[in-house]
């Protein structure tokens, strides 16, 4: 591949930090692999000494792939995650194994756990489980004391509950989940000089991919392994900062040459991948970001076809203005195969796929349609049902008994099975919930008698 300027600048970059500014398309990827083959063959670096970082497995599988063709050998260079990296170090110190790293299930599980013993009654569980997992992570990647933590998903002192039972769960357990890789190993290298000292002499050259996302903890640590040489080349594009709620802080890239005086900068700014007219367009957009990184992105390709920008009323109309695009293209000589739906969500592909089927319109789904019945609302129902069959269990009693609200206290649930007697007799002195109850009863009769009707 033939380089431009800018590229060139970032490949041939020798040592000290250097802070490159990789606009969408512009060949990151390339220049990374080509930066680390530079370091081997014009300044004699040890491959084993060269650690590259990306965000995901799968980039840094790619990574290693392209390097791989590129040099037609195996070398050495290290390619990981951070948490791939960061626990690498923690099992060469406390010989931990895969076994203690929880698995999603196992932390959901916990989660599920703490939600009930709470006593807070979610209308999604699943979903509420979600939201919960996100607000543990962020109070750990960004050190904040639990108690001056204000929760999004429910009252400060149930998410104080949830969060010291899961942690309690994992602790009792001998495990870690993603965040306390990263938090153990920052631990780690504070307190154990020796062990820091032993991994910064590992690691001469570190490279990090999609540099924007990088939240505070992954930061201190690479702050800590690059000294004291400070070879650190990092790539990314502030204007592609999105997981802010994950904890990322595009503000460490912002910041970057300010922790790190005398770094070099370069910008590299040809789209190589996109059209003229999307690159003005994108361009365009982002400029009213105030705190960005001022650049000029440029592409060598055609202007292309206009961007087209439509409101619309209601989704069918625009599944409907879709499929009549592609319908139309196709009439005159176009391929499906040319054009990609985008959805921000999931659940957001169920109407544009019966659109596209509606139209005869071949196509191909990358991820699953969700399917109705494991929405939480089929899944009340279902449970209504079996309620009614006979399976009283606890756990299907919790699920509905507060849907709507009755304001049954789950307290009063002490056995493996529920009897509404047992119930009633429990609040004989409360005649207004004896009335719920009755009405409730009531509710599962008619819920059977609909689904005998149909």
């Amino acid at each position: 591949m033939e380089f431009n300027e800018s590229q060139i600048k970032a490949v041939k970059h020798g040592e000290r930090p250097m802070l490159v500014i990789a606009g969408p398309g512009s060949g990151k990827t390339t220049v990374l692999t080509a930066r680390v083959k530079n370091l081997i063959d014009e300044y004699k670096a040890d491959p084993s000494r060269i650690l590259v970082i990306t965000f995901t497995k799968a980039a840094a599988l790619q990574m290693e792939d392209r390097f791989d063709v590129l040099t037609g050998r195996r070398c050495g260079v290290t390619f990981g995650t951070f948490h791939a990296v960061f626990f690498k170090i923690l099992r060469a110190t406390y010989n931990y194994s895969v076994e203690n790293i929880i698995k999603d299930d196992k932390r959901d599980f916990f989660i599920r756990q703490a939600v009930e013993r709470s006593g807070v009654e979610p209308e999604d569980i699943n979903e509420f489980i979600r939201c919960i997992s996100g607000e543990i992570s962020r109070v750990k990647t960004e050190g904040i004391d639990i108690d001056a933590y204000y929760s999004d998903s429910c009252a400060e002192e149930e998410f104080r509950k949830i969060y010291r039972y899961y942690e309690s769960q994992l602790h009792r357990s001998a495990l870690l989940d993603f965040d306390d890789m990263l938090l153990c190993c920052h631990k780690l290298l504070r307190e154990r000089k020796d062990v820091l000292e032993a991994w910064q002499k590992r690691y001469k050259y570190i490279l990090i991919d999609e540099f924007q996302d990088i939240n505070r903890i992954q930061y201190e640590v690479v702050k800590m392994l690059a000294l004291p040489e400070n070879n650190l080349f990092i790539v990314g594009d502030d204007d592609q900062s999105i997981y802010g709620f994950r904890g990322s802080k595009p503000d460490i890239m912002l910041n970057f040459e300010k922790d790190f005086p005398g770094a070099r900068r370069v910008v590299l700014d040809t789209n190589y991948r996109s059209s003229g007219n999307i690159v003005e367009a994108a361009a365009r957009v982002i400029a009213g970001n105030k705190a960005r990184f001022a650049k000029n992105i440029g592409t060598v390709n055609k202007a292309g076809d206009k961007v087209e920008i439509a409101e619309f009323n209601t989704e069918k109309e625009q599944y409907e203005r879709a499929a009549e695009i592609i319908r139309n293209a196709v009439k005159n000589g176009a391929s499906y195969s040319d054009y990609a739906v985008i959805f921000r969500t999931n659940a957001a592909a169920a109407g544009a796929v019966q659109k596209l089927m509606e139209k005869n319109i071949p196509f191909v789904l990358r991820d699953g349609v969700p399917n109705i019945f494991d929405h939480w609302i089929a899944g009340d129902i279902k449970t209504y049902i079996a309620v009614e069959l006979g399976d009283r269990s606890r756990a299907n009693f919790l699920r509905i008994m507060n849907r709507p609200k009755r304001y049954i206290g789950r307290d009063y649930l002490t056995s493996d099975r529920i009897s509404f007697d047992e119930l009633e007799k429990l609040y004989e002195e409360k005649r207004w919930m004896i009335e719920r109850l009755d009405k409730f009863e009531a509710d599962l009769r008619r819920c059977l008698k609909c689904r005998l009707t149909l």
